[in-house]
């Protein structure tokens, strides 16, 4: 069992981590808002809201994407990667948190321990890397002019490599970690998951400041330039091609907006973990938890808010889903009556259904 001291030097917030950070202060002597019954119901709420939306939303994306033929596209294909990441972090992070936020202790064992700040690292990841691809493959057949389009199987293999370089970018989060106990008196212990770095602290700082720019800093940059720069090739050829253009806007506003969306959601996140690797003394500050949870809880609202972005800003993800929720009859019938989607009569095809032309462009 590790002596109070030893764990005291490891107990500060890092980067991507599933559970909540103690302080290296008794916790019982902090003042802590998250122990008052109102806050913990508020908490409840929020996080089971961004839990129930982002499991529904996510789910529905990927559902009608392998259900509708006519989504099958290589850009929708990297929006399935990042609902597959947000869900993965709805399942398998955010309830823990919001255990651990509550309990101030560790209550899932030793291999969670490592399990779970590893995954939550490693979804963001994808979810930035799949960002950055998506807006390069725009750039490439928008501004570059390219006529040869991503394969699926191409797709296929650059989706794999996302994954394994995000699990190499958050494996630290595996690798430097440490279960043990902290103890409160001499009587009384508590379970606790916290990094353990080779060396100094100064190791977890180097890796938390490095992540951030790997996060923020060069991914919105990329993103940045490349939509720019698609924005003003689509402004100039609008007379040209005016459907085509005008549909390939709509897609980029979209895509644009996520991105806002998601820099928007962290963001106060990375700088309360940036003020914490400059000067620690921010860990003793007055609601330091509250203000943690809160901050996380922004950020992991961009996990749930990407399917709604879908459904407001993109025609074909909006028919898809109100065929899946609604099961109305396909365009063009007239009949008022409703009908269960078993009842479609067969010469109306997946196409039909969502109220696309065969002939159209996606």
């Amino acid at each position: 069992m590790p002596n109070t001291t030893q764990v005291d030097s490891k107990l500060e917030a890092t980067l991507f981590n599933c559970c909540f950070p103690l302080n290296d202060e008794n916790p019982l002597t902090l003042d802590d808002s998250t122990k008052l019954v109102g806050v913990q119901v508020i908490l409840i709420l929020a996080y089971s809201t961004i839990i129930l939306f982002g499991v529904t939303g996510n789910s529905l994306v990927i559902y009608v994407v392998y259900k509708f033929k006519n989504l099958r596209t290589v850009t929708n294909f990297f929006i399935v990667n990042l609902a597959v990441a947000d869900l993965l972090v709805n399942t398998l992070c955010l309830p823990f948190t919001l255990v651990y936020t509550l309990y101030d202790e560790w209550m899932f064992g030793q291999v969670l321990c490592f399990m779970l700040p590893f995954a939550q690292g490693m979804t963001v990841h994808v979810s930035t890397i799949t960002l950055n691809i998506i807006a390069l493959d725009r750039y490439r057949s928008i501004v570059r002019h390219m006529e040869t389009k991503m394969s699926k199987d191409i797709c296929t293999v650059v989706i794999g490599f996302s994954w394994a370089i995000s699990a190499l970018l958050a494996s630290p989060l595996a690798i430097f970690r440490e279960y043990g106990s902290f103890d409160l008196s001499p009587d009384e212990s508590i379970q606790v998951c916290t990094e353990k770095w080779p060396g100094s602290s100064m190791n977890g700082r180097i890796y938390s400041m490095s992540m951030l720019l790997v996060q923020v800093g060069v991914p919105l940059a990329i993103n940045s330039v490349a939509y720019i720069r698609i924005w003003n090739k689509l402004k100039k050829h609008m007379i040209c091609g005016r459907n085509d253009h005008q549909r390939r806007r709509k897609t980029t506003k979209m895509m644009i907006t996520m991105v806002v969306l998601f820099a928007v959601s962290w963001l106060p996140f990375h700088a309360f973990q940036l003020a914490i690797d400059i000067d620690s003394a921010v860990l003793h500050m007055k609601d330091f938890k509250l203000l943690f949870t809160v901050f996380h809880i922004i950020a992991m609202c961009s996990t749930c808010i990407n399917p709604i972005l879908y459904g407001w800003m993109n025609n074909s993800y909006r028919t898809a889903f109100l065929s899946v929720v609604k099961c109305y009859r396909p365009f063009g019938m007239t009949n008022s009556r409703p009908a269960l989607c078993r009842n479609y009569p067969h010469p109306f095809s997946l196409k039909a259904l969502l109220g696309f032309r065969t002939r159209s462009p996606m």
